[in-house]
């Protein structure tokens, strides 16, 4: 049997799954994000009709820790990394069952509309925005059979400003999952095309 070769479009949208599982990780231990990587994250998140990868995750360098991730965790026998491993593999499941879930998209689009309007009074990672996204994550992510549970300080992550970032992040990354498959990402290519994956990004 023969697979295609992974595409760098298919293998940017992994790197950013990587990238937010990372962000939700130093998040939940440190309790704090620089505040252009949460804009760049909710900017993607709210654009959701763009006209290319590069239109939707801008620079590369704008989800480099993914794409150094990816490259380091793809092809290794060693997991060193196991709570960002598990939220990717987190991510990628609960973006598996919403794309048959009609019903929950149409609640997550109407939603993510909403908060673009909202983001234009404001700004796209305005506490008013991120608290409006973590509720729509909350109503509509959290609810289905499946969740990912969060590890790391309790400090952090029992405030409520950290808590709502954590699910934002989250968002972002299920929706890099969700155009992963859009774009023809298998489950497939994360078993018999590691080395292509890697090959496909950006040197």
């Amino acid at each position: 049997m023969t697979f295609r070769r992974p595409t760098s479009d298919q293998a940017l949208s992994l790197a950013a799954v990587f990238h937010y599982a990372e962000w939700v990780d130093r998040l939940a231990n440190r309790g704090e994000i620089p505040d252009t990587e949460l804009a760049n994250a909710m900017a993607v998140l709210l654009n959701q009709n763009p006209d290319s990868i590069a239109d939707l995750y801008g620079s590369v360098d704008n989800i480099s820790e993914g794409v150094r991730l990816m490259r380091e965790m793809i092809v290794s026998r060693y997991n060193q990394r196991a709570d960002v491993t598990r939220y990717v593999i987190g991510i990628m499941y609960l973006a598996r069952r919403l794309y048959s879930d009609p019903e929950r998209l149409k609640n997550i689009a109407d939603g993510i509309l909403n908060a673009k309007h909202q983001a234009e009074h404001f700004s796209p990672s305005h506490d008013n925005v991120i608290a409006n996204v973590a509720g729509l994550y909350t109503d509509v992510i959290s609810t289905m059979r499946s969740r990912i549970q969060i590890t790391g300080n309790a400090l952090y992550l029992s405030q409520p400003a950290v808590a709502q970032r954590v699910r934002c992040l989250l968002f972002v990354g299920i929706r890099s999952a969700f155009l992963w498959q859009q774009l023809g990402g298998k489950r497939s290519h994360l078993l018999w095309q590691r080395k292509n994956l890697i090959k496909a990004l950006p040197t």
